[in-house]
């Protein structure tokens, strides 16, 4: 089996080059410029980060990947979807004033910024691919109807999937609403009454007719209509419609896989890793926590499975930093070439996603490092 090409670049600089032309030049050589990206419109997918916490990635870096595209004639756009639960990004307005609020707007981007699953994250494009786990993947409008797909992710701990990479960015990342529900959970949505006002926007979303507000100003569910497509838990601004959270590390990583297949189908993608500020926990938390490790470089493929497999190894293979999550909890074990996002998250199972993701087609585990 041919090994998959990953390009990687420690974060060493001098005078005549900075950190940004050396995600250039990565770039580069890895082959971003073999993508015919004249007028083309160019989804870049990034987590804008939830506001308080500080790990997620400098705006600098999407400038200037943006500044790259267009002097290859691209239309490029920095974009998210909403996410599942509620909070300051769950609905476009308050999850662009997030993305502004982080630096992600078109003044310090040069870049418009658009969410791409719509106002309330029921703007989606059902992309087929009838696969074990999924038929049909619900995937922001904006990401499907993009010509070209580059993708930039904070390479960090996860504590449902392990680790937060491309197969994620990609996969949890484009999923609209309802794609996220299917993702996260194992049945459909449970309504918490206590917040429920009775105002009756589930009942107009729903497509099913499956969900009305009685005479107690209650929303119930009727199970024998709901489909589990998510979209009340969608438009509930009151954190009243919500998920039922499935703890499967394993089903919930071969899922996101198929998702991030999904996202990519049938257009031309570029993938890259900053394994950097490698925090214990997602970028959606509104903090976060000491590094995992010491920072270590970015990297870049065509390869999402590759990329992910390589950035996985690059952690595995650094120090535990003192003071950090892991050596907290484990203060007397030796910790050199430890799974550091296992150690973080015993519950987690990330390779079930990677060993999907291969088999799938997506991608190679495979991979050959080549340094820049």
């Amino acid at each position: 089996m041919l090994k998959s090409e990953v390009w990687f670049t420690n974060l060493r600089v001098k005078p005549s080059q900075n950190l940004l032309k050396k995600l250039e030049t990565l770039v580069i050589k890895a082959g971003i410029e073999k993508i015919d990206f004249k007028r083309k419109i160019v989804a870049i997918k990034i987590h804008f980060g939830e506001p308080g916490n500080l790990a997620y990635l400098r705006p600098n870096f999407a400038a200037h990947i943006v500044r790259l595209l267009k002097s290859k004639e691209a239309i490029p756009f920095l974009t998210d979807c909403n996410t599942l639960y509620y909070g300051r990004r769950s609905n476009a307005p308050s999850h662009l004033e997030a993305a502004f609020e982080n630096g992600y707007n078109p003044i310090a981007t040069n870049c418009p910024v658009i969410i791409a699953d719509g106002v309330k994250g029921t703007d989606f494009r059902e992309i087929e691919v009838n696969l074990e786990l999924c038929r049909s993947a619900k995937i922001g409008a904006a990401v499907a109807d993009a010509d070209i797909i580059i993708s930039m992710t904070h390479f960090k701990g996860h504590e449902m999937t392990g680790f937060g990479g491309t197969l994620k960015n990609l996969g949890m990342g484009c999923a609209s609403v309802g794609g996220k529900l299917f993702l996260h959970s194992g049945s459909s949505p449970r309504i918490y009454e206590k917040n429920c006002t009775g105002c009756r926007i589930c009942e107009k979303y729903c497509a099913h007719d499956a969900i009305k507000v009685g005479k107690d100003k209650i929303a119930h569910i009727n199970y024998e209509k709901c489909v589990g497509c998510g979209q009340c838990v969608a438009v509930c601004q009151y954190d009243s419609a919500r998920v039922v959270w499935q703890n499967s590390s394993e089903t919930v990583c071969r899922r996101v896989s198929e998702y991030a297949l999904a996202a990519i189908k049938d257009k031309p993608s570029f993938h890259i890793n900053f394994i950097m500020d490698v925090s214990p926990d997602c970028d959606c938390y509104g903090f976060n926590d000491y590094p995992l490790v010491p920072d270590i470089g970015i990297a870049a493929s065509y390869d999402p499975v590759a990329l992910d497999q390589a950035c996985a190894d690059l952690v595995t293979a650094a120090p535990a930093l003192p003071g950090s999550r892991i050596c907290e909890n484990h203060q007397h074990g030796d910790l050199s070439n430890k799974d550091k996002f296992k150690l973080t998250h015993p519950d987690t199972f990330w390779q079930a996603g990677l060993e999907h993701a291969e088999k799938i087609g997506l991608g190679n585990t495979s991979y050959e490092l080549i340094s820049v």
